[in-house]
């Protein structure tokens, strides 16, 4: 039974592809032909016109370029004059510190001197007065009320 199916398929395949080769050309005219051309034409001025706003379109891409590198230029000219300005005013600022650190030592080093020079006046006054209180019993006094004898 399967052996009569598969020869029964294979038979109307064969059929089949007998009938779907016999059908009739449809004729080639005149008409077809101009249309062809005519459409060839077309094709080929379209094509044309293509590759002409291609080649536009690479110029104006060129263009662009270019002005995109010169702006990338003159971006990269303001980030080293951003760099420059910046690294002068921190060192402006620097120094600015340094010289008012520098200004207040020396403007206070005469008045530290007077100090030292003054508690060294004072301690050999102290020693003086407290040789004469030797001598003198109511300096003695004195300074033991003030706690320097």
């Amino acid at each position: 039974m399967k052996r009569f199916f598969s020869i029964s398929i294979i038979i109307l395949l064969g059929v089949s592809s007998i009938f779907a080769q016999n059908r009739e050309a449809v004729p080639f005219t005149m008409d077809d032909r101009d249309r062809l051309i005519k459409l060839e034409a077309d094709v080929n001025s379209i094509r044309n016109e293509m590759n002409s706003l291609r080649n536009e379109m690479n110029t104006n891409l060129q263009s662009i370029d270019k002005q995109f590198l010169y702006q990338q230029k003159q971006i990269d000219d303001l980030k080293v004059l951003f760099y420059w300005g910046f690294g002068i005013m921190i060192t402006l600022m620097v120094f600015m510190l340094g010289y008012m650190i520098w200004d207040r030592r020396t403007a206070l080093k005469p008045a530290l001197d007077k100090t030292e020079d003054i508690d060294y006046k004072t301690r050999n006054l102290i020693s003086a007065l407290r040789e004469y209180a030797r001598n003198h019993p109511d300096l003695a006094d004195i300074l033991r009320t003030n706690g320097l004898l």
